[in-house]
């Protein structure tokens, strides 16, 4: 079984820098490719000459994390894609463990390990942390990660066990369920792209593993900052975009009670005095109204199944019963 590392960068050559020394130590398993979205900057002229056993794919635009995956992955014939963010080091024999899940669970098709704070590494990093799962109306949380919540790590999670989501900082997934998936949806751009492709893989009866015997360290908001209101907007329209594609249920009963709980989170944004981020909410939900119909099509297209989430309402679980861990 043969697995491909493929690192998106865009204008990210002092991330490579920092990063690419543990991947290329560590990972003996894998050929590494960097699939380049059309950077302005000297990223390709510093891999090839600091790393030429390296295989550069270049994408003719900086079509995001969605679209740059999937034009690049066209390039790629190895049997399992480990799709690795730029800001990610990793740690001797990460690769050991999946791959053996891989060659021993033929049903195991997506794969994230045990995923640490690069800037604080006892903890859990807050994008992925001991994996996702979602509740009733797709808001997305981790085990080790429940809102603003990180867990330090005591080893808690250090086990296998079935998850909805792996996380886009370091996702694996064999060649042929991409495939059959159709890859990502580009519309998303960035972020939620991965939850998409989860949830999609999960009402086809694909299993999705986490791995606490495999480490990797995480930036987080190395691309775009949580402080950023692009990331607000692109995080609150495609949770949306998502839901409406695979959750089973009456949907316009979801929508409805979704849309109340974003007006009532965007209240946080008030209080904060972050009235750009009070802008993004309402032009996602905008671009969501605007895209309803196209996305109504694609979930007539797609299979949903019951039982999709871990809690019914993970703001209630948290602020009102106490509930940290999953």
């Amino acid at each position: 079984m043969k697995i491909a590392i493929v690192i998106l960068n865009w204008n990210g050559k002092k991330l490579l820098e920092q990063f690419l020394p543990s991947i290329v130590a560590f990972s003996e398993e894998a050929t590494i490719y960097v699939a380049d979205n059309a950077s302005t900057d000297d990223s390709i002229t510093f891999i090839k000459h600091n790393y030429p056993a390296i295989r550069i794919i270049k994408n003719s635009e900086n079509g995001g994390y969605a679209k740059g995956y999937n034009d690049a992955l066209k390039h790629v014939k190895e049997d399992i894609y480990c799709l690795l963010n730029s800001d990610v080091e990793v740690t001797e024999n990460w690769l050991e463990p999946i791959i053996l899940e891989f060659e021993n669970h033929a049903e195991t098709a997506i794969i994230q390990p045990k995923i640490l704070d690069y800037k604080n590494k006892d903890y859990f990093e807050y994008g992925g942390a001991a994996g996702g799962f979602i509740d009733k109306y797709g808001y997305p949380f981790c085990r080790g990660r429940v809102f603003d919540s990180v867990e330090k790590d005591d080893l808690q999670y250090q086990g296998k066990t079935s998850i909805f989501w792996a996380s886009g900082a370091c996702f694996l997934i064999r060649k042929s369920v991409f495939e059959t998936l159709n890859g990502f949806d580009e519309s998303f751009f960035a972020h939620m792209e991965e939850i998409d492709l989860c949830w999609r893989a999960f009402n086809m009866n694909y299993k999705t593993i986490y791995i606490g015997t495999s480490t990797i360290y995480h930036v987080g908001g190395a691309t775009l900052k949580n402080t950023n209101p692009k990331k607000t907007y692109l995080n609150f329209r495609n949770s949306l975009f998502t839901l409406t594609k695979n959750a089973s249920g009456n949907l316009f009963i979801l929508i409805f009670i979704r849309l109340v709980l974003d007006g009532i989170a965007s209240l946080k944004f008030i209080f904060e005095l972050k009235f750009s981020h009070i802008l993004a909410v309402f032009k996602a939900h905008f671009s969501f109204y605007k895209n309803l119909p196209k996305l109504l099509k694609k979930r007539g297209a797609l299979p949903q199944k019951p039982q999709y989430f871990k809690t019914k309402s993970i703001v209630w679980d948290y602020y009102v019963r106490g509930n940290y861990r999953f």
